[in-house]
């Protein structure tokens, strides 16, 4: 078997490398987000490169940025780079940096207003900041060192301590007004590099890097007429950034697929909808296989700013044929059993449960105006009532869905069928041989004004070896622990089913 991260790193640097044509100086940013909250971002970064080692700051990256997973390269593979020494900063500057770095000084506070208007200044020296640093490394260092950092502040280190008139004030004074950004802050994010080149060179290099704090997801509404099972579909992604920073005019793909991706150690701590129009002529969101998973291309650059989520419409179809199906699986679930042997519990599985579920089914192939591959998502029903306005009729989520395969959903309870499931025989005997008899007894009514054909699912839960010894109705076998009977039913009637199973062992 191969190596699961070496698998996940294969996979990111393809993205890296193939997802993408090269880049070139002043190009738009390029990122493929992915729907696990990463993604892989692509930039270009002007070089000025000297004869051995040169300094070079970049503060444009995320704020979630995984600082080894940085590459950095001449594209056209012209120049020889070599990254001495990376660094990144992620402390950018705040009042509670600032005064951390400004620990015994003495600086003025903006401590109100003066009777004629004038703001009041006081100066005070501070004994201590309140600053704690590196609550992000508790996701890395485990538990030890957060409740190493959670014992800092409960100890107090987290309140400031200023020295006003030779008395000690254990809050601030007023606002503080710092003379300088002092030494070594930052703005923003930043990665440093000494990188070390055989000649002297000016180029656009390549940056590319994986972040954290921008995912995305679908959703699909699912349109049905006053009568009839033809289906109207708008499928829709939403991008999420989290990531602290704007992509301005970027070039989205979108990667569907669970992509195997190692994550962080938790810290221990206590639709979009619209009427359904003719969309020809519109930039339409291109599929294609990439590698084991599929990628979507926005079709036009896009502005994706931090802490924004954005729609774009990514399918339309109609004339989707699908069918309603109403389906009575009458075991109600029951988890108080625990792992005890389940073949001599006469109590076990009878408890009842009344309702039938109504579910939608559709093929997602070319005959049926669809045949892109679905990535996991939300689908929400509507039916037109016969005012001409939408009714919302239930919802699911799907998983990933390769084009021809069969989607199942299930939408809700139907009001007007029921059904009513009861055990009318138990016998049991655990002495070689052992065996188990079990009959049942399902009603099932319609109380609509049409005829319905209700699936009648029953589970065989009780041993591997099993055998129907009677049964009113013909039976068909799902799966080695499942069967179901097909009951259709005229409006007003009540069916009754019954069968016994034997198991053995």
């Amino acid at each position: 078997m191969r190596n699961c991260c070496f698998c996940a790193s294969y996979t990111l640097l393809a993205a890296l490398y193939a997802g993408f044509p090269a880049l070139s100086f002043g190009a738009d940013p390029a990122l493929t987000i992915y729907n696990q909250n990463f993604a892989v971002i692509r930039e270009t970064l002007p070089l000025d490169l000297k004869a051995g080692d040169t300094v070079v700051h970049f503060s444009g990256t995320t704020a979630q940025v995984e600082p080894d997973s940085v590459i950095l390269r001449d594209p056209t593979g012209a120049h020889a780079l070599r990254v001495v020494e990376q660094n990144y900063r992620n402390d950018p500057i705040s009042q509670d940096r600032l005064l951390n770095l400004f620990e015994g000084k003495t600086i003025e506070f903006a401590a109100g207003n003066n009777p004629d208007g004038s703001t009041r200044i006081v100066t005070g020296k501070i004994v201590r900041s309140g600053y704690v640093p590196h609550y992000q490394a508790m996701n890395r260092y485990g538990p030890q060192y957060t409740a190493n950092q959670y014992a800092m502040v409960s100890g107090g280190a987290g309140q400031p301590v200023i020295e006003v008139d030779g008395k000690l004030k254990f809050s601030l004074p007023g606002l503080p007004i710092f003379p300088s950004l002092g030494d070594d802050t930052i703005l923003e994010p930043t990665l440093d590099w000494i990188l070390h080149s055989d000649r002297a060179a000016r180029f656009e290099a390549e940056l590319s890097y994986v972040s954290g704090g921008l995912t995305w997801s679908s959703d699909y509404n699912i349109v049905a007429p006053e009568t009839g099972d033809t289906l109207e579909l708008v499928g829709w992604v939403t991008l999420d950034n989290q990531s602290g920073k704007v992509f301005d005019h970027a070039h989205i793909k979108l990667m569907a697929g669970d992509v195997n991706k190692l994550q962080p150690a938790p810290v221990y701590r206590g639709g979009v909808g619209g009427a359904l129009a003719d969309s020809a002529g519109a930039p339409q969101v291109t599929e294609r296989a990439f590698e084991d998973y599929h990628l979507y291309t926005l079709p036009q650059p896009t502005t994706l700013r931090d802490r924004e989520t954005k729609q774009v419409e990514f399918l339309r179809a109609s004339g989707i044929q699908s069918k309603r199906l109403y389906v009575y699986d009458g075991m109600a679930s029951d988890q108080r059993w625990g792992n005890q042997d389940l073949r001599s519990i006469q109590q076990y599985g009878t408890v009842s449960n009344p309702h039938v579920w109504v579910m939608r089914e559709f093929v997602n192939s070319a005959a049926n105006h669809l045949g892109m591959p679905l990535p996991k998502g939300r689908l929400r029903f509507y039916r037109r009532d016969q005012d001409g306005q939408m009714e919302f009729t239930g919802e699911d989520q799907i998983d990933h869905t390769p084009k021809d395969e069969t989607v199942r959903l299930y939408t809700g309870n139907a009001f007007d069928i029921t059904g009513e499931r009861r055990q009318t025989h138990f016998q049991s005997q655990s002495q070689y041989p052992g065996f188990t008899d079990e009959s049942f007894e399902i009603k099932v009514r319609n109380h609509k004004t049409e005829a319905v054909t209700v699936q009648v699912v029953e589970h065989l839960y009780r041993w591997a070896t099993w055998a129907i010894k009677q049964e009113s109705a013909a039976h068909r076998q799902i799966d080695s622990k499942t069967i179901a009977y097909d009951v259709t039913l005229q409006p007003g009637e009540e069916k009754v089913i019954t069968y016994t199973a034997h198991y053995t062992w």
